[in-house]
């Protein structure tokens, strides 16, 4: 049983530290130091103080907090062990501890209560020995999570199914499965006065630039706020230009789309209590990437990143364009089409630019409706609720028949865009497209195009152009961008990223055969 308590031999012995300073003078006494976090957990239903006698009369305190720890560690492990009389030999007749023996190597010790609170609020449990200032903190933390499951947001149809869950360590153990490299390194931190949410920033040693790592801890450690409780929160405070509506940090619930950024050269940052990772730095092409684009066909992978470009346009410019055209320049639409549109749209009172704004508000509340709503019947209420509303709006004469087929269309090529957050922007966008393309026709439609791309060029993210490689151009990258060459032709890594060693690609292994032959 004791056999719990001893350190492992391959432990250097040394003890852990508490890192903080300026620490509460308790003494070495137990009931001075249990008052002390009765004190700080006061009208804390769910704090649990207990106070034991040991063998050879040695007194012990125990503070955790109900819920948070297997009971049935505390007791077969800590309690009776130390209880029963014939561990005498181990803990003696003296009031000193031996404490190599109680050590496992898993555990914290700490002279610093606050240090030690901390430790307790994560779900370790405190034990108190009387007389000596010194503290263990077990980590007997037993907590309710989610299976890992397949991802809900990135479907694939070939490739892994299993997503982060919402607990870190395991995380961590996804990512280690994919890499066994002891280049993987991790470096830990905490963020938010109350919550304290652990924040993991992961790397390659010797790829990813060490001016990127640093950069990265450098802006984590700026952020002053109460609690982190979702990435989102260290993703609006880290990024270049928080005011920009376009995502600068890639974010995913993929495992194999992390061990993939990282073997770019880029860095994942975990947070605990949330699913989703995010990745730094990040370019506006790699929005347009999925995971399956690896793991099909090179052929077949270029040629659907180019229907995504197709309707990504489609999704931000179609309202925008039809507007622009029945409005100011129906010369430019053939006779047939210009008489069958004006057909359909006498019956309605308003200009193209009200009834292109009246239903793409509605199917915009439908989306989200879709959402909100239980799974088994969202899927529903979206697709019967735009015909039902869109056929009842063309008999009413509030919207025209073309109007329909093309705010449906641009809903539906909203939903081609890999990245939800990418896509989330352009339907927010369209909106100011739309009213310029209403007010100055294809000038003003030309005019919100130029703004669009005048933002884009500028943004950078950590210092990495966003519109990289395209502007400013690399060549060499553009196998990855606008195409997906085969791997074999896939030698170097992203240049963008600044990853130093570049080739990731050694000869192919019947290139090594001809070279023996």
């Amino acid at each position: 049983m004791f056999s719990f308590f001893r350190r492992s031999k391959g432990s250097s012995g040394r003890v852990p530290q508490s890192p903080e300073g300026n620490a509460p003078e308790l003494g070495t006494g137990l009931d001075q130091r249990l008052a002390w976090f009765q004190g700080r957990l006061d009208n804390c239903v769910d704090a649990v103080f207990r106070s034991f006698h040991g063998a050879g009369g040695q007194r012990y305190g125990l503070v955790f907090i109900g819920g948070m720890v297997d009971p049935e560690l505390i007791q077969e492990n800590l309690i009776e062990p130390i209880s029963r009389e014939e561990d005498r030999e181990l803990l003696g007749e003296a009031p000193a501890v031996d404490f190599s023996r109680l050590l496992i190597s898993a555990c914290q010790l700490s002279v610093d209560p606050e240090v030690a609170l901390r430790y307790v609020l994560e779900g370790a449990v405190l034990l108190i020995i009387d007389g000596d200032a010194r503290m263990i903190c077990y980590p007997f933390a037993k907590f309710e999570k989610r299976a890992v499951s397949e991802a809900q947001n990135e479907v694939v149809i070939r490739g892994s199914r299993e997503a982060f869950v919402e607990e870190i360590r395991t995380n961590v153990t996804m990512l280690r499965r994919r890499i066994k490299s002891p280049e993987l390194k991790i470096q830990s931190t905490r963020i938010g006065k109350h919550t304290k949410t652990e924040v993991l920033v992961i790397y390659m040693e010797g790829i990813c630039r060490p001016e990127l790592v640093e950069e990265v801890n450098h802006r984590l450690a700026d952020i002053k706020i109460d609690g982190v409780l979702e990435s989102s929160y260290l993703e609006e405070f880290i990024e270049d230009h928080p005011y920009s509506p376009f995502p600068q940090i890639q974010n995913t619930e993929r495992p194999d789309t992390a061990a993939a950024a990282l073997l770019e050269g880029r860095v994942i940052i975990f947070t605990d209590g949330t699913p989703i990772a995010l990745i730094a730095p990040v370019t506006f092409p790699v929005f347009f990437q999925s995971p399956e684009d690896y793991y099909q066909r090179s052929y077949a992978s270029t040629w659907i990143r180019w229907i995504r470009g197709l309707f990504m346009f489609i999704s931000l410019l179609a309202p925008s364009f039809y507007i622009a055209l029945t409005t100011y320049h129906p010369e430019m639409i053939p006779a047939s089409l210009l008489f069958s549109i004006a057909a359909a749209r006498e019956p309605v009172p308003f200009p193209a630019l009200f009834e292109a704004l009246i239903m793409e508000i509605t199917f915009e509340g439908l989306r989200e409706a879709s959402i909100r709503i239980p799974s088994a019947i969202g899927q529903a209420v979206s697709i019967l609720g735009t015909l039902v509303i869109g056929e009842a709006a063309v008999r009413a004469g509030i919207v025209s028949s073309p109007m329909v087929i093309i705010v449906s269309l641009t809903g539906i090529s909203s939903f081609i865009v890999p990245s939800y957050s990418l896509g989330l922007t352009l339907r927010l966008i369209r909106f100011p497209i739309m009213i310029l393309a209403g007010s100055f026709g294809l000038l003003g439609l030309s005019i919100g195009i130029y703004l669009v791309l005048l933002h884009l060029v500028v943004l950078t993210s950590f210092g990495v152009p966003y519109m990289a490689p395209i502007a400013p151009f690399k060549w060499k990258d553009i196998k990855d961008t606008l195409i997906r060459v085969p791997w074999r032709l896939m030698k170097t890594r992203p240049s963008v990223y600044g990853v130093e060693p570049t080739r990731r690609l050694r000869n192919l292994l019947h290139q090594e055969g001809d070279e023996r032959d």
